[in-house]
C-alpha cells in the first residue's frame, strides 16, 4: 500500500527508482489502486531503503507492507494486517475485518480531505475574485495585491509547503517546485491575476483528478469487496457464524434469502433464484435445485438453501476474480511503458527550454519581462501528469468496465492487443456451442410418426454410453416418451446399436451400420451435427439428428465482429460438414474442419499472414498451444484449467457475445489513450509554440497542464459506461 502519492508522474519516479534498488527484483506502481507490488526479499531494511528513496522524490509518501503492522501518523493509530502483495504471508489476529475497516479508515480519511480543499477552494475563489474586482473599480493597488496575495496564500499554501519539502530533498522537477517558481516568477513581473488564475486550476484540476481516479478505482473494487466475510456454517447439530476464511472443501453452509454465497458449491437442499450478476455481469436470475453447482459471490434471492462447499473461501470463484482484476490493473500495456519513458525526457526538455527562452531572446531585443513571462509558461506545462495519468487510466477504466460485464482482462497489455486485433478464431464446441448435445431433428421415411421413431430409437440407445445415445435416452424421457427394454442387444463399435424388439430387428446408427447391413437410405441427411438411421427388418424407416446446440448470443456475436470489420474463423475438431453448415449459419468468414492442436495453430498462422494480429477463442485442453500462440487468448469460464491459465481474457458467463464486448472495451482503450496523447501534445506544443514566438500567456499554459489533465481523465472515465458495449 502507498499513501499520500499525489502525483502520477511523481508515482512514475518513484517507481524506476525502487527497481534500481539492490534487493529488489521488480517494482510496479499502481498509481489508480494506491497499490506497490514489490518482488524480492522483502526485509525491513529493504522496506526503509524503499520508503526514503520514494520520498527523496515525494517528501510525504508512506509505503507500508500488505500484511504487516503499522501505525498511522493520523490521530486515531491502530494496527492492522493484509495480504503481503510481495509473495510472503503474515498472519495475524486482525484477518479480513482490520482489511475493511483499514480501507474504510481510507476512505472517510479521503472524504475528509476533499470536504477540506473545497471549503479552501471556494474562500480562494472569492479572495481572488474580489482582487479582481478591486483592481478594476476602486483602482486601490495595495488592498488588490493584499487580497491577490491572500489568495495566492490560502489556494497555493499546500503546494508551497511541497515545494519547500522538494528543495530539502533536493527535487528540483516536481511539479509544485515548477509551478512555485512559475507563479512567484509572475508575482514578480507584476502578474498577480495569472500567478493566482495558475494555482487555483492547478488544484481544481487536482480534486477533479482525485475524484476521477478515485471513480475509476471505485469500479475495480466493486469486485474485489463482493467477498463474503461470514457466513452460517454447520458445526455440529447447529449452524454457527463463523469468518469466511474458515470455510474448507466439504463444509455445509446456510445461505438465507439476500445473503451472498460465501464458497463454491453444490446445492444440497432447498430451491432458489440466485442473483449472479457480479461474476457475469447478466442480470437475470438464475434457478437453481439440489445437485446444481453454484458459485461465491451470488446472491440468493428466493428461499433458504443448503449448499456444500467445494473449495475454501480463498480458493472459490469470487476471490480469484478479485486477485484476477487487482493484478490486471497493475499489468501496464506498451503505450504506458512508453509514456513513462517519454516523461522523463519530456520535463528536462522543457525546462531547459524555458531557461534558454528567459536568456538568449532578451540579449537581442532587451524585453526581459515578456521573454521571462514566456519563460514561465513553460514551467508550468513541463509537467507531464496528463499523458503519466490519463493513458493507464484508460486501460484502468476498460478493466473495471470489462469486470462488470464478466470480462476478465489479465492486464492492461492484454486490452492494448486485444485492440489491435483484426481476425478472431472460435473453437466450435464449449466455445460457439454448448458442449451438451440434444435432439434437434427427426426425420421419417415412411409411415411412423416422429414419437414412434423416437421410442424406437430410444429403447435400443438405452444399452450405450455413447454421449449421442444418452442424450437421445434423455430425450425420450423428457417428451414422456415409454421406453422399453429390447429382447437382445449389442453395440457395434463407432458405427451403432442393433437390438430386436417385438421379435421385428431393429438397427439405430451411422450410415456405416446401414451400408455394411445392406440397407439402402432413400435420401442423404445434411445436419450439423450427428445423424442416427432407424431401419426395421432391413428397411430404413428415419433418422434423428443430434446436435450441440449453437450458443444463444453466438449468431450475434459474429455479426457483430463482422459489421466491425473484424475477420472470423471457426477452427474445429468436428469433421468439415458439421463446421461448414454452422459456419454458413452463423455466417463466419473462414471454417476449418477436422483440425488437430498442431492443425489449428497452422490455421493460425495464415489467418495472422492474411490479416494480422489475431485472437483465438477456446476452451479445451487441446486449446491450450493455439491459445499461447494467438496474440491475444480467450477462455470460456466453463473450460479446462489449461485453457483459463493460458487465456488472456476470460468471459465469465461462457457466452460468445463476450468477445464482442471485449473486443468494444479494447477498441474503446486504446482509441481514447491515442486521443489523450495526441491532444495533450497537440496543446502543450501549441503554447510553447506561442511562447517561443513572442506571445506569453499563462491562462493557455495552466489549460495545457490542468485545463488538459482534467479533460483527459474525463475522456478515460467514460470508459467506465457498460452500455455502450451491451447495445
Amino acid at each position: 500500500m502507498i499513501n499520500n502519492l499525489c502525483c502520477a508522474n511523481c508515482g512514475a519516479k518513484i517507481e524506476s527508482a525502487i527497481n534500481k534498488l539492490d534487493g529488489v527484483e521488480s517494482a510496479v506502481l499502481n498509481f489508480p489502486m494506491k497499490k506497490l507490488k514489490v518482488r524480492g526479499e522483502l526485509s525491513d531494511e529493504l522496506l526503509q531503503r524503499i520508503n526514503e528513496t520514494a520520498r527523496s522524490i515525494e517528501p510525504d509518501v508512506e509505503i507500508v507492507r500488505s500484511g504487516h503492522r503499522h501505525k498511522h501518523h493520523h490521530d486515531n493509530h491502530h494496527e492492522h494486517g493484509e495480504h503481503c502483495e510481495c509473495g510472503h504471508e503474515h498472519h495475524h489476529e486482525h484477518g479480513e475485518h482490520c482489511e475493511c475497516g483499514h480501507e474504510h479508515h481510507h476512505e472517510h480519511e479521503e472524504h475528509e480531505s476533499l470536504h477540506s480543499e473545497l471549503i479552501l477552494l471556494i474562500f480562494g475563489i472569492l479572495l481572488f475574485a474580489g482582487a479582481l474586482l478591486t483592481g478594476h473599480f476602486l483602482d486601490i493597488m495595495p488592498l488588490t495585491v493584499g487580497l491577490y496575495v491572500l489568495a495566492y496564500i490560502i489556494l497555493g499554501s499546500d503546494i508551497l509547503l511541497k515545494t519547500a519539502k522538494n528543495i530539502r530533498s533536493r527535487n528540483f522537477f516536481d511539479e509544485n517546485t515548477l509551478m512555485t517558481v512559475a507563479t512567484l516568477g509572475a508575482f514578480a513581473i507584476g502578474e498577480f491575476a495569472e500567478a493566482v488564475g495558475v494555482v487555483l486550476f492547478f488544484r481544481i484540476g487536482e480534486i477533479f483528478e482525485d475524484f476521477a481516479v478515485s471513480h475509476s478505482r471505485k469500479a475495480i473494487t466493486e469486485t474485489a469487496s463482493l467477498k463474503v466475510t461470514e457466513a452460517d456454517v454447520l458445526r455440529g447439530e447447529d449452524f454457527v457464524r463463523v469468518d469466511a476464511d474458515e470455510i474448507c472443501a466439504g463444509d455445509l453452509l446456510r445461505i438465507k434469502p439476500g445473503e451472498r454465497i460465501a464458497a463454491d458449491g453444490i446445492i444440497e437442499s432447498g430451491k432458489s433464484y440466485l442473483d449472479v450478476s457480479a461474476i457475469n455481469g447478466e442480470p437475470v436470475p438464475v434457478r437453481v435445485e439440489p445437485g446444481n453447482g453454484v458459485v461465491s459471490g451470488s446472491i440468493n434471492t428466493g428461499d433458504v438453501i443448503l449448499v456444500r462447499a467445494t473449495a475454501a473461501a480463498d480458493e472459490s470463484m469470487i476471490a480469484k476474480v478479485a486477485r484476477a482484476i487487482e493484478e490486471a490493473s497493475a499489468a501496464k500495456p506498451k503505450i504506458d511503458r512508453f509514456i513513462t519513458r517519454f516523461a522523463r525526457i519530456y520535463t528536462p526538455i522543457v525546462i531547459a527550454a524555458a531557461f534558454l527562452t528567459a536568456i538568449i531572446p532578451p540579449l537581442f531585443t532587451g524585453e526581459w519581462t515578456k521573454w521571462i513571462h514566456s519563460a514561465l509558461t513553460f514551467l508550468v506545462i513541463s509537467c507531464p501528469c496528463a499523458l503519466v495519468l490519463s493513458v493507464p487510466l484508460a486501460y484502468f477504466s476498460g478493466i473495471g468496465a470489462a469486470s462488470k460485464l464478466g470480462i476478465l482482462f489479465k492486464g492492461g497489455d492484454s486490452i492494448e492487443a486485444l485492440g489491435r486485433v483484426k481476425a478472431i478464431a472460435f473453437d466450435k464446441t464449449g466455445t460457439l456451442t454448448d458442449g451438451s448435445f440434444s435432439v434437434t431433428e427427426v426425420h421419417s421415411f415412411g409411415s411412423l410418426s416422429d414419437n414412434e421413431l423416437l421410442a424406437l430409437c430410444g429403447n435400443c440407445e438405452q444399452i450405450s454410453t455413447h454421449p449421442v445415445a444418452e442424450s437421445i435416452v434423455e430425450h425420450c424421457r423428457r417428451e414422456n416418451i415409454t421406453l422399453l427394454s429390447p429382447e437382445t442387444a449389442g453395440e457395434t463399435a463407432a458405427m451403432g446399436v442393433s437390438a430386436v424388439l417385438g421379435g421385428k430387428t431393429v438397427l439405430c446408427g451411422n450410415e456405416r451400420l446401414m451400408t455394411a447391413n445392406s440397407i439402402v437410405l432413400p435420401r442423404d441427411i445434411t445436419a450439423a451435427g450427428s445423424v442416427v438411421y432407424i431401419s426395421v427388418n432391413g428397411r430404413a424407416e428415419g433418422a434423428v439428428i443430434v446436435s450441440d446446440t449453437v450458443k444463444k448470443t453466438a449468431a450475434k456475436a459474429v455479426e457483430g465482429l463482422n459489421k466491425r470489420g473484424i475477420a472470423t474463423a471457426m477452427l474445429t475438431g468436428d469433421k468439415q460438414e458439421n463446421a461448414d453448415i454452422m459456419g454458413n449459419m452463423l455466417g463466419i468468414g473462414t471454417v476449418r474442419g477436422g483440425l488437430l492442436p498442431d492443425g489449428k495453430l497452422a490455421e493460425l498462422e495464415a489467418l495472422r499472414g492474411r490479416y494480422g494480429s489475431v485472437m483465438f477463442v477456446g476452451d479445451g485442453i487441446n486449446d491450450g498451444p493455439v491459445l499461447a500462440g494467438a496474440d491475444v487468448g480467450g477462455a470460456m469460464q466453463t473450460g479446462s484449467d489449461l485453457a483459463l491459465e493460458t487465456a488472456d481474457t476470460i468471459f465469465m458467463n461462457s457466452e460468445p457475445e463476450s468477445v464482442l464486448r471485449a473486443k468494444r472495451i479494447a477498441d474503446k482503450a486504446l482509441r481514447v489513450s491515442y486521443e489523450n496523447i495526441i491532444f495533450a501534445l497537440a496543446v502543450k506544443a501549441a503554447v510553447l509554440v506561442l511562447g517561443l514566438l513572442g506571445h506569453p500567456n499563462m491562462w493557455l499554459a495552466v489549460f495545457a497542464d490542468s485545463g488538459t489533465a482534467m479533460l483527459l481523465v474525463l475522456n478515460s472515465v467514460r470508459i467506465l459506461n457498460t452500455n455502450a458495449y451491451t447495445k
